[in-house]
């Protein structure tokens, strides 16, 4: 490792030296992310998985921007145009579009109108106009360049014009200074383009849109890109042009009584207007985006990590219903453990109407196996089924309560060919409702079964670049997995794959070997499964509830169940009596011979065998009764469920027909930079109705009491 290197990412992070190499080391060594934040916190510092990926990323960058550095100062020197300063300024360059532009002197180029003069001979009289000369005049200048290529004194200031343009434009400094004034001075401005389609008016907002460049936001960013490729608007900057090229002229031109200056104003002209702005535009727009998407993929991971997280409803029996108007509802019971009881179907909606049939067969499996929640998708005829399910819940004689459950994606689970294994001979939708069913039950084993990017938790989520997309979001199941844990005799395996170190033909190995033994009795049984390496990162995030050793149902890692065992028997404490109390009491001792960090996590596993994060967080909003649009009145208090998280606000669900939008405006009092500074997706909040559209069903909410 590179010793500089490192230093330059501890600076750029923030980050302990020692504390990022140490990182750079145990990932070099194959360790996992999740594995060094959870059991190697002694050599990061506590270092969590984030910053941990975050040195990774950076230092991967600056490795390669030192390689490119490195290609380029041979490239120069091959070519023996190497000076102390060019490679001064290639070392000194921090960011991939600096070290371009130093390089762009001196890349082979295609044939342009400037290589065209430089081979007719030009270059001597581009070098002679810029010396800026005050004696004698243009003509006798040029007219020493006239040859069988260049007719005539006009053709030979033209060509060197051309050499003149691409000097400038080739030039770092000079773009660095446009690319500058323009990001600080310019407007991003988009008109509705002539012949533009938009019949829902999506894009209205920016029929006629303008907003300085340094201040715009990146879900505007965003919408501007994706209004442009529908050839519904077009998009310029505006900017003060004349002063722009005017201060240009003026770092150029060094003697203003030449007799040249006309013609090196009209090559800088030329130059901005033809070399320099095209491409210096392309970056700036690149930059934007580049930006906006960063912004955009934290969202939609912060999302998916709050609808992953969402706690599970345990120990419940689920009526799950998948709503449709033609082809009916379909519903499935599920037992405690999200096995199937029953499959039917139901026609309550038009065009079938058997609205009372529907009902009786609803009521009849409510009372067969005593159902305890209503889970509900929130797709197609989602409130009309709502209202159904409220009204069947007035006809009966003890308490069911339901749930809307965002169905994003399980269309997508349904066809996909786990579901067709796990469910053979189900229909898809009943395959759908099953999956709606569990997502109540327990989000994270379901959600993990569909691929992260078919989770609609964000905007613009087709917008940004597909690769850097997948990544974070498989990044924030990985994190999510690996934070609950998993239960190695009940979890699938999407689940498996998801555990740290463990890779898709271990985790159906693993399956397998259960099936087979029908229930793996000990974290050592494992190692008959999984490699050493892969046996070493995955264990202390496989859980063995009811097994041989009660430590191997909790995250103490095996490497330390030694110690943990003192410590026990320190504390008194029976390893069959984990969760009591008497270890509180127990502070740091040396003797132990083990760090700060992990002592402390044997002391809260010991403490909390079982504990589960997610059951620290607000609980589902359950519901027995619907609103109607028509029903609310501004300054009606409401409380409702987040579903999801933009840059100018947040949906939630109210229970009519639309999620509410709480603008980023009304959310607090105080000032935020964004939405989930306050909130995130399965939040229950309070919210008091401002403003009510009949016509567009629509409603605004805010959380600021008057």
């Amino acid at each position: 490792m590179n010793t500089e290197l490192i230093k330059k990412v501890s600076i750029e992070l923030n980050i302990n030296e020692k504390d990022v190499e140490a990182t750079l080391k145990l990932l070099s060594e194959g360790n996992t992310v999740p594995f060094i934040a959870r059991y190697r916190k002694e050599a990061t510092h506590g270092l969590d998985e984030t910053q941990i990926r975050e040195i990774s990323e950076r230092y991967e960058y600056v490795v390669n921007l030192e390689k490119k550095k490195e290609d380029y100062i041979r490239l120069i020197d091959e070519k023996g145009l190497l000076t102390d300063e060019i490679r001064n300024n290639i070392n000194n360059a921090t960011k991939l579009v600096e070290l371009e532009d130093i390089y762009r002197p001196f890349k082979e180029k295609k044939k342009t109108k400037a290589t065209d003069a430089i081979n007719n001979g030009l270059e001597p009289l581009a070098k002679m106009i810029m010396s800026f000369p005050t004696k004698g005049t243009i003509e006798e200048l040029a007219t020493k360049f006239i040859n069988d290529k260049v007719k005539n004194t006009e053709e030979a200031i033209q060509g060197a014009k051309y050499i003149i343009a691409e000097w400038i434009s080739d030039n770092a400094y000079y773009r660095k200074y446009i690319r500058s004034y323009l990001f600080n001075n310019a407007k991003i401005v988009s008109k509705l383009k002539k012949d533009a389609v938009d019949e829902k008016k999506v894009y209205e907002m920016y029929y006629n849109f303008s907003e300085e460049l340094k201040y715009i936001k990146s879900h505007r960013v965003l919408a501007i890109n994706r209004a442009e490729k529908e050839k519904v608007i077009t998009v310029s900057l505006e900017y003060a042009k004349t002063k722009l090229i005017d201060n240009l002229k003026d770092k150029i031109i060094k003697n203003k009584d030449s007799y040249v200056v006309d013609i090196v104003s009209d090559a800088i002209e030329d130059s901005y207007k033809r070399l320099i702005y095209p491409s210096v535009e392309r970056e700036i727009r690149s930059e934007l985006t580049e930006k906006a998407e960063v912004v955009a993929i934290k969202n939609f991971s912060d999302n998916l990590k709050n609808l992953l997280m969402q706690p599970p409803i345990r120990e419940k029996v689920v009526l799950a219903l998948d709503p449709a108007y033609r082809t009916g509802c379909k519903l499935a019971v599920l037992d405690k453990n999200g096995m199937v009881l029953d499959i039917s179907v139901i026609y309550p909606h038009e065009p079938v109407n058997k609205y009372e049939e529907a009902k009786r067969i609803v009521i009849d499996l409510i009372n067969k196996y005593n159902v305890d929640i209503v889970s509900i998708g929130n797709g197609t005829a989602s409130r009309e089924s709502e209202a159904f399910i409220a009204d069947v819940i007035k006809s009966l004689n003890r308490k069911v309560e339901y749930i809307l459950v965002s169905e994003a994606g399980a269309s997508v689970y349904s066809a996909s060919k786990l579901a067709i294994s796990e469910f053979p001979d189900y229909h898809v939708e009943q395959r759908s409702a099953v999956s709606i069913g569990r997502r109540l039950q327990d989000p994270l084993a379901e959600l993990v079964k569909i691929d992260p990017e078919s989770i609609g938790v964000g905007l613009y989520q087709h917008d940004v670049t597909a690769k850097n997309l997948k990544e974070s979001l498989d990044f924030t199941v990985l994190s999510c997995v690996n934070l609950v844990g998993v239960d190695v005799n009940t979890a699938s395996i999407s689940l498996f794959k998801y555990v740290s170190g463990m890779t898709q033909k271990m985790a159906e190995k693993l399956v397998d070997y259960r099936e087979k033994v029908k229930k793996i009795m000990s974290r050592e049984e494992l190692k008959k499964i999984l490699t050493p390496k892969v046996y070493e990162q995955s264990i202390g995030f496989l859980r063995i509830n009811g097994g041989v050793n009660p430590l191997d149902e909790t995250s103490i890692h095996p490497e330390s169940y030694s110690i943990a065992e003192k410590i026990l028997k320190d504390a008194n404490i029976d390893p069959k009596e984990l969760g009591k109390d008497e270890i509180m009491t127990m502070k740091f001792k040396n003797n132990y011979d083990i760090d700060e960090y992990t002592f402390a996590d044997i002391i809260s596993s010991i403490k909390q065998p079982h504990r589960d994060p997610r059951d620290e967080l607000a609980k589902p909003l359950l519901k027995s009764d619907i609103t109607h649009i028509e029903d609310l009145h501004v300054g009606d208090k409401l409380q409702g469920t987040v579903r999801n998280v933009v840059d100018f606000g947040a949906f939630v669900d109210i229970g009519i027909k639309s999620d509410g939008l709480i603008h980023i405006s009304k959310i607090t009092k105080d000032y935020i930079k964004h939405p989930s500074e306050v909130l995130s997706v399965g939040d229950i909040v309070d919210v008091y109705v401002e403003k009510i559209d009949l016509e567009k069903g629509k409603v605004s909410l805010t959380m600021l009491e008057d």
